[in-house]
């Protein structure tokens, strides 16, 4: 067996090797591989690293792309071969292949004379580059080798501008200024400060001006490597780029349809007048008063583009218009500079129903059918509130295994109604004027059947706020919100599996929770082109201690060992947080994500357990992809052995995971991934039903289950079909000292792929 073994590792090796795509280069050519950089300087250089970015970033072409030493795009390309026919098979394959990058096509000369333009451009003023070619047997690469002296700094910035509207606006804003003394000169530094001085100006209604009428003169001194600069105007500026602008007539055209010309604006025979704003139409699908209260720019106000994008921004947001546009025209008909303001607003389709039907197949080898019926109205009271009505079924067994005789189907139900503003008893001031704040109202039922177990009734109420503080940053509070769960048709082994463990008995007892949730997200993920993106996501939830206060007051202060009850339910009473902390290094072809995952619980006053429902879990597709669903921890302990608590695993007051994943492009939809999970729940106390250890700062350590594993997905933007093959590494139910994996894998053995390899098949990416 081993033999075979060592022979399949040594085929897959050798089919690996012939994906380098050097086999099939044309006569006398060798494949362009990439480059090596050399500095040379005299003196300190502290920003070495920023100069080699910088030059990197000047050569031309790129090379083919490579993964631990293959290239699966160049072989594909070069194995489909040319083909002969606008259709088929092999073209699609040369399609989604890559052309080899040959020695014939690189022009090092012209090459180093870009990184000489790059230098200049960072401050390097009097670089020269010079360059060597390294040959080997099939493949080549260039040296560039780029004497450079040290760059110049920005010694001071000064203004001369006649204009003095324009003039007391830039000193103003002189103390934002990106032109730092001391920092180095930088060309890209240089436009951005000119596009930050043009914003500026026209949020103070200079409408014409034009970044490109900023003038920087700079002085430099040789020796001390110093440059001043003087910022001053073109000679040559249209008089309109020097004028103040204020707003005239606004015109909204609340129906607009794309195939109109945008000229082609004309009021029809009943407009309509609404706070000196000219609607063209009297029939608007949406009030008046929705629209204008996004609209930041009136009659008479000064020109600000400021107020101009927040105006398209809240009314894209408001999720009724699939198109705005605003159209600025010059009104000739008075004396003063007056902007006559025209918007055209393409409304969405009003209602929508879709149906979605999946297969979903689960880590614990679950499969089942699911059905969701989705219904929307975008425009419920001419408001432009949204109605989500959803409703959908779930069912879930075992084909084949231990478990194959048990199944459980769900019921659900909910209905949400968002308000393109704040619903409050009072007014509140919107802290942000460039997004729409939104208010959510939720009701829900949901029902469950595990067979042979019990019958789960769930009901959902939530009143809660959402808005934006930027483009990034985004606020949720939930003051109220309501889960009333009843579990009926207990069945008698049911009812001995929560006998025999006293700790998940509790957290079904108690399934009133009142209370508030909070929730902040920081996701920069919605700053396309940033190498590195954060992600940040805080959750918070505290329930039954308004309702604890109001027991106090009465004189019957709340008791764990005797529970207070609402409606005959005990309530629940508990905090709760957690933090979702991510990380997107994103390159060219590939991409490095960690994550770090914490929580923690704690139930106290009226409970001594956190409802299950709101306990933490660890294990599965989205979480250590090792182990089966929700079937790690706490601690030690692990419900995998036992078939009789398939449906009512060990939840966790506390929750620790971290994540790496390094995903990288396979052909042009097919990704591929390589990863890494650990992490654990625990109990704040301990739980002899499960004989595990509370969690304990000296030893959680050494109760951390470790996995990895690689995984496929096909993405095709909208949707991402993840397959990801995964095996533990470290087990904490292991007795000590037994609980690594590593020193004793076995793929061979059927009986160990059974009990290791986890695949799991999931939509969307785990974080």
């Amino acid at each position: 067996m081993r033999w075979i073994l060592n022979n399949y590792l040594f085929l897959t090796f050798i089919v690996l090797a012939g994906c380098t795509g050097l086999k099939r280069l044309p006569p006398n050519e060798k494949l362009y591989t990439g480059v090596k950089i050399q500095l040379v300087y005299s003196g300190k250089i502290k920003n070495k690293k920023e100069i080699t970015s910088k030059i990197k970033s000047a050569i031309r072409p790129e090379t083919n792309q490579s993964f631990l030493g293959m290239r699966p795009k160049l072989w594909l390309y070069q194995t489909a071969g040319e083909p002969k026919k606008d259709k088929g098979l092999r073209k699609k394959l040369r399609e989604q292949g890559e052309p080899p990058v040959l020695k014939s096509s690189v022009k090092p000369a012209q090459t180093a004379k870009y990184i000489d333009a790059k230098l200049f451009n960072s401050g390097i003023f009097n670089a020269t580059t010079e360059y060597k070619i390294i040959e080997y047997k099939r493949t080549v690469k260039i040296k560039y080798i780029s004497r450079i002296h040290i760059p110049y700094k920005i010694k001071s910035v000064t203004t001369d501008i006649s204009q003095p509207a324009i003039d007391s606006l830039i000193k103003a804003a002189s103390k934002k200024t990106l032109l730092i003394p001391g920092n180095n000169y930088d060309l890209d530094v240089l436009k951005q400060e000119r596009e930050r001085l043009d914003a500026t100006l026209k949020d103070n209604g200079f409408y014409y001006f034009n970044p490109d009428y900023f003038l920087f003169k700079a002085d430099t001194q040789t020796v001390n490597k110093l440059v001043s600069f003087t910022l001053t105007l073109k000679e040559e500026i249209p008089q309109k780029a020097l004028e103040i602008y204020k707003i005239g007539k606004v015109f909204i055209n609340p129906d607009y349809s794309l195939q109109h010309n945008l000229h082609s604006d004309s009021l029809n025979s009943k407009p309509l007048l609404v706070d000196s704003v000219i609607f063209t139409s009297d029939q608007t699908h949406i009030k008046p008063w929705a629209i204008l209260q996004n609209v930041s720019l009136r009659p008479h106000n000064q020109y600000s583009r400021k107020k101009h994008n927040s105006t398209l921004n809240r009314l894209m947001t408001m999720g009724t218009y699939k198109f705005v546009r605003i159209k600025f025209t010059d009104d000739d008909t008075v004396k003063t500079k007056t902007l006559n303001m025209r918007l055209f607003l393409t409304p969405m389709q009003k209602r929508t129903l879709r149906n979605e039907i999946n297969m979903v197949s689960k880590s614990n080898d679950f499969l089942g059918p699911q059905l969701n019926i989705n219904y929307q109205n975008r425009n419920t009271f001419q408001g432009a509130e949204l109605l989500n009505v959803n409703v959908g079924g779930s069912f879930e067994t075992q084909v084949s295994g231990k478990y194959k005789n048990l199944y459980s189907y769900s019921l659900n139900s909910k209905v949400e109604l968002i308000f393109p503003r704040y619903i409050v008893p009072f007014k509140l001031i919107n802290p942000n004027n460039f997004f729409v704040p939104k208010t959510k109202f939720s009701v829900g039922y949901n029902y469950l059947k595990r067979i042979a177990y019990f019958d789960l009734r769930s009901f959902q109420f939530t009143y809660g706020f959402k808005w934006k503080e930027s483009t990034c940053k985004e606020h949720e509070l939930n003051p109220v919100s309501v889960n009333i769960i009843t579990v009926v048709n207990k069945t008698p082994e049911f009812n001995s599996l929560l006998e025999s463990n006293p700790f998940i008995k509790k957290s079904y007892n108690e399934q009133f929770i009142a209370g508030l949730q909070y929730s902040f997200l920081y996701n920069e993920q919605l700053l396309s082109g940033k190498k590195n993106q954060l992600y940040f996501n805080l959750n918070t939830e505290t329930s039954g201690n308004l309702i604890s206060l109001v027991n106090q007051l009465s004189g019957r202060p709340p008791n764990e060992a005797n529970p207070l009850r609402i409606a005959n339910m005990v309530y629940s009473q508990f905090g709760k947080i957690s933090a979702d902390l991510r990380n997107y290094l994103n390159f060219k072809h590939s991409k490095i994500v960690t994550r770090l995952f914490g929580g923690v619980g704690k139930a106290y006053g009226n409970s001594s357990t956190l409802p299950y429902i709101k306990q933490f879990f660890s294990g599965g597709a989205n979480s250590i992809r090792a182990f089966p669903i929700n079937s790690l921890g706490p601690g030690t302990y692990s419900s995998e052995p036992q078939s009789a608590t398939l449906f009512l695993q060990q939840g966790g007051d506390i929750k620790l995971e971290g994540n790496f994943e390094y995903r990288f492009d396979i052909f042009k939809s097919l990704k591929g991934a390589l990863f890494t999970d650990a992490g654990n729940i625990w109990l704040f106390k301990s739980n002899p039903a499960v004989m595990s250890a509370p969690f304990a700062l000296n030893e959680f350590y050494n109760e951390i289950a470790v996995g990895a594993g690689f995984g496929l997905r096909l993405d095709v933007t909208f949707f991402v079909l993840r397959f990801d093959l995964a095996t533990p590494l470290r087990k904490p139910s292991l007795p000590k000292g037994q609980r690594w994996l590593i020193e004793r894998p076995a793929p061979a053995d059927p009986s160990w792929r059974s009990d290791n390899l986890i695949l799991n098949i999931a939509i969307g990416y785990p974080f």
